[in-house]
C-alpha cells in the first residue's frame, strides 16, 4: 500500500509558512503546463505479474483480459446504492446499512478438524520425533489442543465485527480523501478465490495502516474475513482478546521452541492445521500509536496494489525442476578478490538471508529451500507492482543529478523526463495533475530536506539541504531504484572495466575509444551480480544469472550507451540470418546454462562495444552509476573499517560501530547517503557470507570475528579496491 498527498493545490492557505511558498510560486516566469498522465499512449502498464516460468498456469488462467481497460475504484466511498435500500433515512445510515449487509462466513468446528489433521494424528501416535506416544490419554491431548488453538484464535464475533468496520469506514473517509484500488487487480483476485481453495495474502508493510486497511478493503470487496496475524508481543491480553474476536491471529510460543521440544512439535502441528483453511496475512500494531498524529495532517490519497495471484500447488511442483548447482558467495567471490583467480565460476550464487524460525526449521531442508525462494518470488512481484511516488522521482533527481542545485525551469522538465522513463520500463506511477503542480506539491513535502531560494531572473532555484537530509532522500529514491536496475548494474559494470585501463576522471570521448568485449562485460556484469544483495536486486530464483547479464546489455544498447562495433573480418551483430543453432539448443529449456554450453558463448568473443558518443550519454551514465552508489560506498566504506572496528562482537554491536563509523565519515566526507542502518546491515551480511566475517558461537550468543584471511591488512585493501571499482564518483 502507498501513500499518496493529494496533488490538487489548496487555493486558501491556512498558515504564514504556506504563503511564503505560495509567494515563490507565484512569481513563475509564464511557462506553459504540462500534464503529467500515469500512462503512456492508451494504457496504464501492468505491474506484478507470477513468474511464468515457475507458474506457467496461472500466469495465463489468472489474468484478466481486459485488466488495463478497468480502472479504479474507492473502496470508502459508500452511498445509498451500495445498499439494498432506498430513501433519504438510507442516505445518512448507508454507512451502518453497509456494515449489515457484508459477507461474514459462520464458524466452523475448528478443534474437530485439527484434530482429525494428519500432523496432529501422527504427533499423538509418536509417529514424529518428539510426538506423545499412543500412551498418551486422548482427552488430554484435545485439551492441549485446544489451549492452544485457543491461544492462536477465537470465534468471529459477527456483530463486534460488522461494528469494528462501520467505525473503521467512518474513520478511514475522516483521514483519506479516497482509498484507491484497481478493478482489475481486484477480478484477478476474484477469479482466484472462485475456485475453493484457500487465500494466502502477504504484504511488504509499506504503511503502518496496512494491519487494518487491507483486511477492510477485501472484507468490502465481498471475499469474506480476512484473519490477521499480528504479533503477541506488542499486545496486551485485553487486546489480544479483542483482535482475536475481530479474526486476528497470534502465533503460540511453543512454535518457536526447539525441534526436539515435546511442546513445540505439537504447537507446531496444531499451527499447521489451524492455517491451512485461512487466509494469513501479516499486519502491524503500530498503527494505534500512529493515529494521534493523523487528526494535524492534510488528507491523503491511498492505493492498495494486489499483485496476479498464482497457485502455490502449481509453483512447489515446477519450482524444484528449475533448481540448478550452486556456490556460496564465498566460493565465487573471495579467490577473484584476492587475485587467487580471474574466472567467475559458471553457477548461481547461493545466498539466504531468510531468518530460520522455529516453524520454518520443522520443515526438510528441501522445503525450507523452497519457502526461502517463494520468499524472493513474492518481493518480487510486490515491488514490481507497487507505484512509483512523486517524492521518490524527485528525491532521485535531487540527490543523483543536483545536489548543488537546480533551477526549476530545468526542475521541471527532468522531472517529466524521469517520470515517462518509469513509464517506458513497464512500472507505474501513482500521480498525475500538472506538472508544475506536482512538483510544487513534491516539493512542499520535501520541505524539510530542500530550500527554495528565488533569484533575479524570476526563476526558483532548489537545493538539497546538506547534511542529514541526503539520508532521507536516498531512502525515497530508494524506491525508484528497481526501474532503472538492469541499466544502473550494467554502467557500473562498464565503469569497472574501464578503472583498469584509464582514470575516472579522464573525458568521455577518451573513453569512448575504448573497445569493450562482451566476455569482458559478461564478467563485470557477473561479479557485480555476485557482490549485490538478492534483496536488492530482486532476481527470481528460477533465472540464470547469464540470461540478466544479457538483459543488461540489452537494456545499455536499447537505452543508447552501447553501441556495437564491427571488427574486421567479424561477421555484423545484426546479421542474424547466418547464426548456426546448434541440434541441443533447438531442445534445451531457456535459463538452462550448464558447463557444456560454454561453445554457445564462442561467438560473443568477436562481438565489441563502445561508448555511445551522444551528447545526453555523459549524463545519463553518471546518473545511473550514482543509483548504486549509496550501497556501494557502504561495502567500501565497511571494508575500510575492518581493521578499526572492535571484534569479536555481536552483530548488533558492530552494526552500532559500523553505524558511528559510517556517521562520522559522512561528516567529514560529505557522503550522508551513505550513513544509513539498513546500509550497514546489508554490508555486515555480505561480508559474512564473502567470508570476510566468521559467526562463532559463544555463552552470550553468537560472535562475529574476522576470518583469518582476511586479518592482513593487504586482503582488506585487496577487498575495498574491489569494491570501489564499480563507484563512480
Amino acid at each position: 500500500m502507498d501513500t499518496m498527498l493529494e496533488a490538487r493545490l489548496q487555493t486558501q492557505q491556512r498558515n504564514t509558512q504556506n504563503s511564503q511558498e505560495t509567494s515563490l510560486w507565484s512569481s513563475g516566469f509564464g511557462m506553459k503546463l504540462e500534464a503529467v498522465t500515469p500512462f503512456l499512449g492508451k494504457y496504464r502498464p501492468f505491474v506484478g505479474r507470477c513468474c511464468q516460468t515457475c507458474t506457467p498456469k496461472s500466469w495465463e488462467s489468472l489474468f484478466h483480459r481486459s485488466i488495463m481497460d478497468l480502472g479504479f475504484c474507492n473502496v470508502v466511498l459508500v452511498k445509498e446504492e451500495n445498499t439494498r435500500f432506498r430513501g433519504w433515512l438510507v442516505r445518512r445510515l448507508c454507512y451502518f446499512l453497509w456494515s449489515l449487509e457484508q459477507r461474514i462466513p459462520p464458524c466452523q468446528d475448528a478443534p474437530q478438524k485439527i484434530m482429525e489433521s494428519t500432523r496432529v494424528q501422527n504427533v499423538i501416535s509418536g509417529r514424529v520425533p518428539g510426538g506423545t506416544g499412543e500412551g498418551q490419554v486422548p482427552g488430554l491431548v484435545k485439551k492441549e489442543v485446544q489451549r492452544i488453538l485457543g491461544h492462536i484464535q477465537a470465534p468471529i464475533h459477527p456483530f463486534l465485527l460488522r461494528l469494528f468496520s462501520w467505525a473503521l469506514l467512518r474513520f478511514l473517509n475522516c483521514v483519506f480523501l479516497n482509498v484507491q484500488l484497481h478493478k482489475g487487480q481486484m477480478k484477478m483476485v476474484h477469479k482466484a478465490a472462485q475456485a475453493g481453495l484457500p487465500l494466502v495474502l502477504l504484504s511488504t508493510h509499506k504503511s503502518l495502516l496496512d494491519g487494518i486497511l487491507l483486511p477492510f478493503v477485501l472484507l468490502s470487496q465481498g471475499l469474506g474475513v480476512l484473519r490477521v496475524a499480528w504479533d503477541p508481543r506488542t499486545c496486551s491480553p485485553t487486546l489480544r482478546a479483542l483482535l482475536k474476536k475481530l479474526g486476528g491471529l497470534f502465533l503460540p510460543q511453543e512454535a518457536n521452541l526447539t525441534l526436539d521440544s515435546p511442546e513445540g512439535v505439537l504447537a507446531r502441528a496444531v499451527v499447521h492445521a489451524a492455517l491451512a483453511p485461512l487466509g494469513l496475512w501479516t499486519g502491524a500494531l503500530a498503527v494505534l500509536r500512529s493515529l494521534r498524529g493523523w487528526g494535524h495532517s492534510p488528507r491523503v490519497c491511498v492505493r492498495v496494489h494486489l499483485a496476479q495471484p498464482f497457485s502455490l500447488q502449481e509453483y512447489t511442483i515446477n519450482a524444484r525442476s528449475c533448481w540448478g548447482s550452486r556456490q556460496t558467495l564465498e566460493q565465487l567471490l573471495q579467490p577473484i578478490v584476492l587475485g587467487q583467480c580471474t574466472v567467475v565460476p559458471d553457477t548461481e550464487k547461493e545466498q539466504e538471508w531468510t531468518p530460520a524460525t522455529g516453524p520454518l526449521l520443522a520443515f526438510k531442508e528441501e522445503d525450507q529451500l523452497l519457502v526461502r525462494r517463494l520468499s524472493r518470488h513474492v518481493l518480487n512481484a510486490s515491488v514490481t507492482s507497487s507505484a512509483v511516488m512523486s517524492t521518490a522521482i524527485m528525491a532521485t533527481l535531487l540527490l543523483f543529478k543536483h545536489q548543488k542545485g537546480v533551477f526549476l525551469s530545468q526542475l521541471l522538465g527532468e522531472f517529466s523526463w524521469l517520470t515517462e522513463e518509469t513509464l517506458l520500463r513497464g512500472f507505474d506511477v501513482g500521480f498525475s495533475g500538472q506538472l508544475r503542480c506536482l512538483v510544487q506539491h513534491t516539493l512542499s513535502l520535501l520541505r524539510a530536506h530542500v530550500a527554495l531560494l528565488r533569484v533575479h531572473q524570476g526563476d526558483l532555484l532548489v537545493v538539497p539541504r546538506p547534511g542529514p537530509s541526503f539520508t532521507h532522500l536516498a531512502r525515497l529514491s530508494a524506491e525508484l531504484l528497481p526501474a532503472f536496475l538492469s541499466e544502473a548494474v550494467g554502467a557500473c559494470a562498464v565503469r569497472g572495466l574501464l578503472a583498469g585501463r584509464m582514470p575516472p576522471e579522464g573525458p568521455w570521448e577518451l573513453q569512448g575509444i575504448e573497445l569493450l568485449s562482451q566476455n569482458e562485460l559478461y564478467r563485470q556484469i557477473l561479479l557485480l551480480l555476485h557482490l549485490l544483495p538478492q534483496d536488492l536486486l530482486l532476481l527470481q530464483p528460477c533465472q540464470s544469472s547469464y540470461c540478466y547479464c544479457q538483459e543488461v546489455l540489452d537494456r545499455l544498447i536499447q537505452c543508447g550507451l552501447l553501441v556495437a562495433e564491427e571488427t574486421p573480418g567479424s561477421r555484423p551483430a545484426c546479421d542474424t540470418g547466418r547464426q548456426r543453432l546448434s541440434a541441443k539448443l533447438l531442445w534445451k529449456p531457456s535459463g538452462d546454462f550448464t558447463d557444456s554450453d560454454s561453445d554457445d558463448f564462442e561467438e560473443a568473443e568477436g562481438r565489441y562495444f563502445r561508448l555511445s558518443q551522444q551528447s545526453r550519454c555523459p549524463d545519463f551514465f553518471l546518473f545511473l552509476c550514482r543509483l548504486l552508489s549509496p550501497l556501494l560506498k557502504a561495502f567500501a566504506q565497511a571494508a575500510t573499517f575492518l581493521h578499526r572496528g572492535q571484534l569479536p562482537d555481536t552483530e548488533s554491536g558492530y552494526t552500532k560501530q559500523l553505524l558511528q563509523f559510517l556517521q562520522a565519515t559522512a561528516q567529514e566526507e560529505g557522503f550522508f547517503e551513505c550513513a544509513d542502518q539498513n546500509l550497514a546491515i546489508s554490508a555486515i551480511w555480505t561480508f559474512r557470507d564473502l567470508g570476510v566475517l566468521q559467526q562463532t558461537p559463544s555463552p552470550a550468543g553468537p560472535m562475529l570475528c574476522l576470518s583469518p584471511t582476511f586479518t592482513s591488512r593487504e586482503n582488506q585493501e585487496k577487498l575495498e579496491q574491489f569494491i570501489r571499482q564499480f563507484i563512480c564518483s
